[in-house]
């Protein structure tokens, strides 16, 4: 499940990414319609009448003279308009060996229905918790929410995590990445997010959200040279924003989409007037298209832009590798005021429920647009394996295997990475 919280609080965002991979894959922008089947087939065709009968006396019908099989017929059609609107239920415990918080495992539990029974416009709903616990003592738990109602006039999300995550920070800018020195960090905190949107015409959803959260960061004990540790450490910030949100959503699927694309931005400003720490601004656009080959072959295309202005903390700066922008790389390694990453992937479906994936992109950070260096640019590529976890929906167990500049990096999740 797409989720797209990032600039606040953004390690602990990027690894709730991670720890609630549903939520980021499938809390996306709304659609205007409601999810397609699997494959892309035409309505069938009106059966045309005749025209020798056009003035014909059309003939009396019948006399009901079996009105119990009449009842019948009308309660199993019933039956089966109420079994096409029941959700259904996605558990995935869901293996981790992540070089930024260790190994071990995060349990998805998440449900996919209608909201409103009677609403046949609205895409489906999704509420989900996740956990998470690893080998290097970090435990999380987060629970989300996705609401469409109102024949899709309105979306409701809200997230709310909580935990204790060890990472480490190699610094921000690229030098500092490339070096590898790193600091073992432990953060704890609590993160809370609500966004509400209003529907536009030609597929738009404008409106506001609110995010609020605290995080103590402690250095854990360590050997050998180590980047300087953070300013604030040892201290409890709060950090609390208002911000926008503007999405144009045409896919017909959006837990597997097969054609049509997204765009999306978002802005959040951080202000000490709404009794934040840190006073700065976090700007993101995510524009993705799909492109069908056949029934089971699709092509995707992700662009990614993020950028901050003011004096974030070093986690609200953009991070390269979170958010599935890019996979081969450990997130957190490289961060910075800017960033750019693109990609591109090809998935093809084959039979008993699996399916395959290869993807390749390029991408990188600096301290601005102007100080962007080719020559500092981030390669990835990779492959990975699908499982179709829900036939109604076509939501995928994804797993990857990525390779970047710098290591070799293996995920799973529930959903596509975009």
């Amino acid at each position: 499940m797409r989720t797209r919280y990032g600039g606040q609080f953004r390690v602990l965002v990027l690894l709730c990414c991670g720890l609630a991979g549903m939520f980021c894959s499938s809390v996306v922008k709304p659609m205007a319609a409601q999810d397609a089947p699997l494959t892309d087939q035409p309505p069938p065709m009106e059966e045309s009448v005749p025209t020798d009968a056009v003035h014909q006396s059309a003939p009396a019908p019948a006399p009901d003279t079996n009105p119990e099989k009449r009842s019948e017929t009308t309660n199993s059609g019933s039956d089966e308009k109420q079994k096409q609107h029941r959700g259904s239920f996605v558990i995935a415990p869901l293996p981790i060996v992540s070089p930024a918080i260790g190994s071990g495992i995060i349990p998805v539990l998440a449900y996919i229905f209608p909201f409103q029974m009677k609403d046949e416009i609205s895409p489906p709903s999704l509420v989900g918790a996740a956990g998470l616990i690893t080998d290097n003592d970090s435990r999380a738990f987060a629970l989300g929410a996705d609401i469409y109602f109102k024949q899709a006039s309105y979306e409701l999300k809200s997230f709310y995590f909580h935990g204790n995550l060890d990472y480490s920070l190699y610094g921000v800018g690229y030098e500092n990445g490339n070096a590898g020195l790193k600091l073992p960090l432990e953060q704890t905190g609590q993160l809370f997010f609500i966004e509400f949107l209003r529907s536009l015409p030609w597929k738009f959803f404008v409106g506001g959200r609110f995010i609020t959260g605290n995080s103590l960061i402690t250095v854990t004990p360590t050997t050998g040279k180590t980047p300087p540790p953070p300013p604030d450490t040892g201290l409890r910030t709060n950090l609390r924003a208002l911000g926008v949100s503007l999405t144009r959503d045409s896919r017909p699927n959006r837990f597997y989409p097969v054609r049509g694309s997204l765009i999306d931005f978002t802005g959040d400003f951080f202000a000490n007037t709404l009794g934040s720490k840190y006073s700065y601004q976090s700007y993101k656009f995510t524009f993705n298209k799909y492109v069908s080959l056949d029934e089971k072959q699709v092509l995707a295309y992700n662009l990614f832009v993020c950028g901050t202005g003011g004096e974030p903390p070093f986690y609200g700066n953009c991070i390269y590798g979170a958010r599935n922008e890019l996979r081969g790389y450990t997130a957190g390694r490289y961060l910075d005021s800017f960033m750019m990453a693109t990609q591109l992937e090809y998935r093809l479906v084959l039979r008993w429920r699996l399916g395959v994936v290869g993807f390749g992109g390029i991408g990188g950070v600096a301290p601005s647009v102007d100080e962007f260096r080719i020559d500092q640019l981030l390669p990835a590529g990779g492959t990975g394996i699908r499982f179709l976890l829900s036939r109604k929906f076509h939501v995928n167990l994804r797993t990857d295997f990525a390779w970047g500049k710098d290591n070799f990096t293996w995920s799973m999740g529930v959903g596509e990475a975009f």
